[in-house]
């Protein structure tokens, strides 16, 4: 009798035991993906201050609209493999890669972060062209001390690299309240061939003529890949440094540098802003006639002019200015021909009344 309730007494116990470690184990269970939640939230994997899922956040919303060419002769842009030391394409299927990256400048309050998107290419197919395109649109984002929530940030200033660092650079910057881009994507055309960037349609053909952006379709894009800072790459980014291209360079400096922002504040707010203005007349004599030594040297006389666009009815006024600088060079370029090939000038006759004396 003793030991058949020392049995059922060994029973409950082993049951009750039972109990208790699959309650715990429910508990454990149910604990787990809070914390990699929060693991996940706070993850700084290129340590820049700001996590992950932050960057990806911004880099969704305020991704722009990109226009392209369907007959691109380069394709779309492009997917690299990861974890490669040199850039390797694996598909020209619209992907972008972006970067977000803390920014400062003196005098502005709040937190400021710059996010750079990239279209890659595995080649510039235009005129002078070469492998290996690295073509790029940023946005200079502010959250006020106000705001202490995602939907607080604010787009400030776009910016549209075209042709970076050449005679034909002809790059654009301009406030987001002017794109009515401050909570969403701006849209930028992108050149056919050439891939250079612009943040509106009319400015492509002011380059040194190789540019165009005509019958543009809307870019689907697959996913956008965060590239991370140049010292700690993500998601397998590390050809970013390779040497066959110039994108650890664009990765590692600003665009909205404070003597940008400076002379852009000096325009009106419905203006978009040459990056380099005083490469203006130079291009317009290489969109006439071709890049020759005559060319640049006759350019040389006409340095340091701005030319910004003011919404639709200076993008006219854009367009007249430009086609009187090329007609006027025109004549000059045609002028100089002449007198290298030996051809006399046409003098004006002088009126039978009038005395020479």
């Amino acid at each position: 009798m003793r030991r058949s309730i020392v049995s059922v007494r060994t029973a409950r116990l082993l049951l009750l035991s039972s109990f208790t470690i699959v309650a715990a184990l429910s508990c454990a269970a149910s604990v787990k993906p809070t914390e990699a939640e929060a693991v996940s939230a706070t993850l700084d994997s290129d340590h820049d201050g700001l996590s992950d899922a932050l960057e990806q956040s911004l880099l969704l919303r305020f991704a722009p609209a990109f226009q392209v060419d369907p007959h691109d002769c380069a394709g779309l842009p492009t997917l690299f493999l990861p974890e490669k030391l040199d850039p390797i394409a694996t598909a020209q299927d619209g992907t972008i890669y972006g970067q977000a990256t803390p920014h400062a400048i003196p005098g502005v309050a709040g937190q400021l972060v710059e996010l750079r998107y990239f279209h890659l290419w595995t080649t510039d197919c235009g005129r002078f062209g070469h492998a290996l395109d690295t073509e790029h649109v940023s946005v200079l984002i502010r959250l006020s001390p106000a705001d202490n929530n995602a939907d607080g940030w604010r787009a400030l200033y776009w910016y549209a690299a075209a042709h970076e660092n050449t005679m034909c650079d002809a790059s654009q910057i301009t406030r987001a309240s002017t794109l009515a881009s401050e909570t969403t994507g701006a849209s930028v055309w992108i050149s056919r061939g050439k891939h250079a960037s612009f943040l509106r349609k009319e400015l492509c053909r002011h380059g040194c003529g190789g540019d165009t952006c005509d019958n543009m379709r809307v870019l689907v894009v697959p996913q956008i890949v965060n590239l991370g800072e140049p010292s700690f790459p993500m998601n397998g980014a590390t050809w970013t440094a390779s040497s066959q291209w110039p994108l650890a360079t664009k990765l590692g400096r600003s665009d909205f540098s404070p003597a940008l922002l400076s002379r852009l504040e000096q325009h009106p707010s419905s203006d978009i802003v040459w990056v380099n203005p005083s490469r203006r007349p130079a291009q317009a004599t290489i969109a006439v006639s071709g890049t020759t030594a005559d060319a640049l040297a006759l350019s040389s006389r006409r340095t340091d002019t701005a030319i910004s666009l003011a919404g639709s009815a200076t993008g006219s006024a854009l367009g007249t200015t430009y086609n009187k600088v090329t007609h006027s060079l025109e004549r000059s370029a045609q002028g100089t021909g002449n007198f290298l090939h030996g051809r006399p000038r046409k003098s004006k006759p002088v009126p039978a009344h009038s005395d020479p004396h």
